[in-house]
């Protein structure tokens, strides 16, 4: 059975943009790290999310009016994937198959996404930002999709948008029989 490791939303406007903090930037090094071990496992591949929005749209979405703070706006420099954790990429792929998926929202349909069902995947593995709003509702979705996969998340290699929120997402999502491994 193939493992998906999801790298979820490690774009520089939630790392040290503006809705960056001093925990997702202490969660690069681990990131990278849990990158490296699946670049060594042949039966692993990499999804990176990418949260998309539209300069002129965004204030009109429910997240917009909700979150009036413009952030991952394509093509800026907030919206890119962090250069230590694509450089990293870059780098260690040539044996791990790394595939992007640009989402509008918090979670992404991955439903349309055909490469996908090519696999036989048994464990879906999730790190990123922030555990409280894309973690979760990526989690859910992909649970949604794949119902007998294991979901797996990485709390060291998750932030929240606060310490507290990213705790009570963790308590959430093990609820929602998501194994959490490496908590506190």
């Amino acid at each position: 059975m193939k493992k998906l490791l999801v790298v979820v939303d490690m774009q520089n406007d939630f790392i040290d943009g503006v809705l960056g903090s001093a925990e997702a930037q202490a969660i690069v090094p681990k990131v990278i790290e849990r990158m490296k071990q699946a670049f060594e496992d042949k039966d692993e591949f990499i999804c990176f999310t990418k949260d998309t929005h539209d300069v002129f749209d965004y204030p009109l979405t429910e997240e917009g009016k909700n979150l009036p703070i413009p952030h991952c706006l394509f093509p800026s420099e907030g919206w890119r994937i962090n250069n230590e954790i694509i450089e990293c990429a870059a780098h260690d792929s040539s044996v791990t198959e790394l595939y992007f998926i640009w989402k509008k929202t918090f979670g992404h349909n991955w439903e349309k996404e055909n490469w996908i069902h090519d696999y036989q995947i048994g464990t879906i593995e999730i790190i990123g930002l922030d555990t409280d709003f894309c973690v979760l509702a990526n989690a859910m979705t992909l649970k949604a999709v794949f119902p007998n996969a294991h979901i797996v998340i990485n709390a060291a290699c998750c932030a929240g948008s606060t310490p507290e929120w990213h705790e009570k997402a963790l308590d959430m999502l093990e609820h929602c029989h998501c194994e959490i491994i490496n908590r506190g």
